[in-house]
């Protein structure tokens, strides 16, 4: 991942999708999604629960084949390619939930993630993996005893040991404390303001887009209904009834 700085609006799209459209038991999930995101650039999903986030994730990574529409990466059509294929290509992504190996040491999920597929790795990418996110941990800790912070640490040096392009994650500060997502703040912005890597982040929370996103894709009922700069989302009105009014209502409830 080489050093490159903010995303020029005339650099070609690194990643993107075109009018996807999914169905899964018989219902409609996603009406026509389309996005793009530059190398360097931090692309920024919000919506209600239910918006289809997550389902454009599942797309977008290969885990579930879009009824229509296109994946592009780097140009090429990946649509037809399943995850394991894309995650070599340099598509990574996180999960809301840190799942790690619990049978397994710190340094034995790095071993298993070296040697997941060629070209292997070695010990010093592992720790170069691990200086990045300042994972802190003995490599004989068990990961079941890691908290929620540096199980999303271990999962990340994992992915960025392979020097991905592009980072899809998915709410990666659900579950962590003020001073934890001050650190997940400033390893995002390095990431793409100083490594170039592209980033579409789903998150809940405003207060970290505000300060890492480039733009922000506001989805309701499987459509995106604004798209822009935070500044205008958030005095979108229909962005107000289908997102913030709906977040006030929750937690009322």
């Amino acid at each position: 991942m080489a050093g490159g700085g903010a995303a020029r609006s005339d650099d070609p799209p690194l990643f993107a999708c075109e009018d996807i459209r999914l169905e899964l038991g018989g219902r409609s999930i996603l009406h026509g999604i389309s996005l793009e995101v530059r190398p360097g650039e931090v692309l920024g999903i919000i919506g209600p629960n239910g918006a289809g986030k997550t389902s454009l994730f599942e797309v977008l990574s290969g885990r579930i084949q879009p009824k229509s529409g296109r994946v592009l990466f780097r140009g090429e059509d990946v649509t037809r390619l399943p995850l394991h294929v894309r995650a070599r290509m340099g598509v990574g992504r996180t999960y809301q939930t840190p799942v790690v190996p619990d049978e397994l040491t710190v340094g034995q999920t790095f071993k298993a993630a070296r040697q997941a597929y060629r070209p292997y790795l070695t010990r010093f990418d592992a720790e170069y993996g691990a200086e990045l996110v300042h994972l802190n941990v003995d490599h004989d800790e068990p990961t079941s005893r890691l908290e929620t912070m540096n199980r999303r640490k271990l999962l990340l040096a994992c992915l960025l040991m392979r020097r991905p392009p592009i980072l899809l994650m998915d709410e990666p500060a659900a579950g962590l404390i003020n001073s934890e997502v001050d650190e997940i703040d400033h390893l995002i912005r390095m990431l793409s303001k100083e490594m170039n890597v592209a980033v579409v982040i789903v998150e809940h929370r405003i207060e970290l887009l505000e300060t890492i996103a480039d733009r922000v894709m506001v989805m309701d009922a499987g459509e995106v209904i604004a798209s822009g700069s935070l500044t205008d989302i958030l005095r979108d009105p229909k962005v107000h009834a289908a997102y913030f009014e709906t977040m006030d209502d929750e937690a009322a409830a």
